[in-house]
């Protein structure tokens, strides 16, 4: 059984929160793309926990844990993470985190690069969160990365290394005219930080067919959604890799394999971090109270999120993007004690209505066409059955059930790992 957890909109939809949950269920949890750009929050009986890199199953007991090779890995940042998880009681080990021999490092000199550019766009910046993803991107496709497996042979990668600073330096210092790095630094990073993961580095393509081959239960889990993906997302600002549940398989280094299912994250409402459209946006006081209901700030980052009407258009986009079997709607909590309810179904573009989402660059032209619902004035954190939920939250599910065409499994009422509900066809 090989299951995608994937996000529908921009990313934030509580990803994390469901692989925590889900995978009581299974051997193996993957993270197949992305870099620490992005966070995922789970809150269970051993804590909170903010996971930029490692697959949220690390939390799970009897979890065996992949990073695929369609990640990019920043050393140092994944030593500090496995620290403070390891002060916090859990225990990480080459028997539940096996990283693949063939992600690719992203080094220094791809955050560098990435704050001098987004400094140079001033106000036309992506949003990067200048974490170094797509200078490491750009890297591993010009065929200048360096891979995990590369630690071990320190020969070879002290050549390839000077070669690849002296290339670096000519960006760094004759376009942004910053100090440039140095080999030695580079070897001291990569001495330092890599050392204390190569237990962890494997060929991780083959633990999982042969997994898989075993009959075992292998669970994919993506960063960022659908619309940061960077072929079928709000191009330019999306990420640099594909968050799509197609490429599970890629990145976690089975091609040869065939996704079962497809489970699409969702919110309840609309959050969104960094540049670009966002049609169904709140502004003013209206957005900062829906912000602190729901706690809306970056994982990664601490950046506010933006936030919004749950939208049909971008949602229905990103389900069919995802290939979604079935849906987990999270924070229906946080609409509670709302008179009522908006929701974007469709959009006005040029002054006609559209219920398809259009192509980026008309994007920024749309008008957003609101539905109202009446709301509901019950704490909804303690429901654990459907028939627990006011009739006004239940009717809001079906709603956005019918109108994205996509049946809705599960509902989180709560952060809790056991507040959520399981809905039945």
């Amino acid at each position: 059984m090989l299951t995608a957890i994937c996000g529908i909109n921009w990313g934030d939809e509580g990803k994390g929160r469901m692989v925590d949950l889900l995978s009581s269920d299974y051997n193996v949890v993957v993270r197949y793309q992305g870099g620490n750009n992005a966070g995922h929050t789970v809150i269970n009986e051993k804590g909170k926990f903010i996971l930029n890199l490692l697959p949220s199953g690390i939390l799970r007991d009897g979890v065996v844990n992949v990073m695929g090779n369609g990640m990019v890995i920043d050393l140092k940042h994944l030593c500090g993470e496995i620290g403070r998880l390891r002060d916090a009681g859990i225990s990480v080990t080459p028997q539940n985190l096996k990283i693949s021999s063939m992600a690719v490092i992203c080094m220094p000199y791809n955050v560098m690069q990435d704050c001098l550019e987004e400094e140079r766009l001033a106000d036309k910046k992506y949003g990067s969160t200048k974490r170094g993803i797509a200078p490491i991107y750009g890297d591993k496709y010009l065929k200048k990365a360096i891979r995990m497996g590369e630690l071990f042979e320190k020969d070879l990668l002290r050549e390839r290394l000077k070669d690849i600073v002296e290339w670096k330096n000519l960006t760094i210092e004759k376009v942004y005219g910053a100090k440039p790095v140095t080999v030695e630094e580079m070897e001291t990073y990569l001495e330092e930080y890599g050392g204390q993961l190569l237990p962890f580095v494997c060929d991780t393509g083959k633990f999982l067919n042969d997994a898989a081959g075993r009959g075992e239960k292998i669970l994919f889990e993506a960063q960022l959604g659908a619309l940061r993906d960077i072929d079928f997302g709000i191009y330019p600002y999306t990420s640099s890799s594909n968050t799509i549940a197609a490429y599970a398989p890629i990145g976690a280094g089975i091609p040869n394999r065939k996704l079962d299912l497809s489970i699409g994250i969702m919110k309840a409402y609309s959050s969104c971090v960094g540049e670009g459209p966002f049609t169904a946006e709140y502004f003013g006081e209206k957005a900062e109270k829906l912000r602190e209901a729901g706690g809306e700030y970056g994982a990664a980052t601490g950046r506010p999120r933006r936030v919004g009407a749950f939208d049909v258009p971008a949602s229905r986009y990103g389900i069919r993007m995802q290939g979604a079997d079935e849906i987990a709607l999270t924070k229906l909590d946080v609409l509670s004690g709302m008179d009522e309810i908006e929701v974007c179904t469709a959009y006005e573009l040029d002054g006609k209505r559209t219920e398809e989402f259009p192509f980026s660059a008309d994007l920024a032209r749309c008008k957003p066409v609101y539905t109202k619902l009446k709301g509901w004035k019950k704490d909804i954190s303690s429901c654990r059955r459907a028939e627990d939920l006011p009739a006004e939250a239940l009717e809001y599910i079906r709603f956005i059930e019918k109108a994205t065409g996509c049946y809705i499994r599960y509902v989180s009422v709560g952060a809790s790992r056991e507040a959520y509900i399981t809905l039945d066809k």
